[in-house]
C-alpha cells in the first residue's frame, strides 16, 4: 500500500470526525483500555510526547488524568493536528497542551528531550518493517535516559491466533485493513534484544479480544448493532480491565526503559 493512500486515508478520518474519538478508531473500549495501560507509565511532572495523536482524543485525557509539565501530540495528518488544535483552543488548556505536524520515522526534537513518549496503532500504518525500525529508533532518541517508551500497537500472531478459533466455528478470518502492516512479535523481539533490551510486552486485550472478536458473533446477532455498541463488548471490556492474558490480544503494549547514561 502506497504511503499516499495511508496519508489520504488519515487526512479524510480527520477532516470527518473531527474531536470524535472515531477520527482513530471506532473502538472506544479499546481506546480507553489503551489510555488506561500507557497512562500507567506515566507520571506527574513528566514532559510527555504523544506520537501518532490523531486529533488529540487521547492527548487530552492523559493532560487530564496526570499533573504533566508538557504534553505534545504529533502526527501527519494536517487535518488531524488543525481539529486537535481546534479542540485545544476551545478547550483553553494553554501552552502545556501543544500539537504539531510531524513523522514518527523522522521527530522534530533534539536528544533526549522527553521523559516518557508512547505511539498508538501508530508504527502499523508504516508500510514496512524498516520504516517501521526507523520509527521504534526515532522513539527512542528523543526520550531522557532512564525515561520510557510505550509502543501501543497491532500484532500479527494474536490475529493469526484469533482467526485459528473462528475457523473452528466457520467464521470468517479477520483481516488488516489495507493501510495497516501489523508488527510481527518475532521480528519486534530481534530488534529490540540489540538496541532497547530492557523492555517488556504488556497484554492488555486478550480478554477484550476474546469477547469482542469472538464470542459476540457466537451469542448474539453482530448485524444487530452497528459499530461497536454490541453489549458484549463493554462486558469484556469491564472483565479485561481485572484479568488478562492468552495471547489473543491484537493490540499490545511494547515498555521500553531507556538505558540511563552511567548503564
Amino acid at each position: 500500500m502506497s504511503e499516499d493512500h495511508i496519508k489520504n486515508y488519515w487526512e479524510l478520518q480527520g477532516q470527518t470526525h473531527g474531536e470524535s474519538h472515531w477520527a482513530s478508531w471506532g473502538d472506544n473500549w479499546m481506546i480507553d483500555l489503551e489510555i488506561d495501560t500507557i497512562g500507567k507509565h506515566i507520571n506527574d511532572g513528566d514532559r510527555v510526547l504523544d506520537i501518532g495523536c490523531a486529533n488529540g482524543y487521547a492527548t487530552f485525557r492523559q493532560a487530564a488524568l496526570h499533573k504533566l509539565t508538557s504534553i505534545t501530540g504529533v502526527d501527519f495528518a494536517d487535518n488531524m493536528i488543525a481539529a486537535a488544535q481546534k479542540a485545544n483552543q476551545q478547550k483553553g488548556l494553554g501552552n502545556n497542551v501543544n500539537f504539531m505536524e510531524g513523522d514518527v520515522r523522522s521527530l522534530q526534537f533534539p536528544d533526549n528531550t522527553f521523559d516518557m513518549a508512547y505511539t498508538t496503532r501508530v508504527l502499523i500504518n508504516l508500510p514496512t518493517w524498516e520504516q517501521q525500525m526507523q520509527g521504534i529508533a526515532e522513539c527512542i532518541r528523543v526520550v531522557k535516559p532512564g525515561g520510557t517508551i510505550v509502543l501501543s500497537e497491532g500484532f500479527w500472531e494474536p490475529l493469526m491466533l484469533l482467526n485459528a478459533m473462528r475457523a473452528l466455528k466457520n467464521l470468517p478470518p479477520l483481516v488488516e485493513h489495507d493501510f495497516n502492516r501489523y508488527l510481527k512479535r518475532s521480528l519486534l523481539e530481534a530488534y529490540l534484544k540489540k538496541s532497547a533490551p530492557d523492555y517488556q510486552l504488556e497484554d492488555f486485550s486478550s480478554i477484550y479480544y476474546l469477547g469482542s472478536r469472538f464470542l459476540r458473533e457466537l451469542v448474539t446477532d453482530p448485524a444487530a448493532y452497528p459499530g461497536f455498541t454490541n453489549p458484549i463488548n463493554k462486558l469484556f471490556y469491564e472483565i479485561e480491565k481485572q484479568f488478562s492474558g492468552g495471547g489473543m490480544g491484537v493490540q499490545q503494549a511494547v515498555v521500553i526503559k531507556k538505558r540511563s547514561a552511567t548503564a
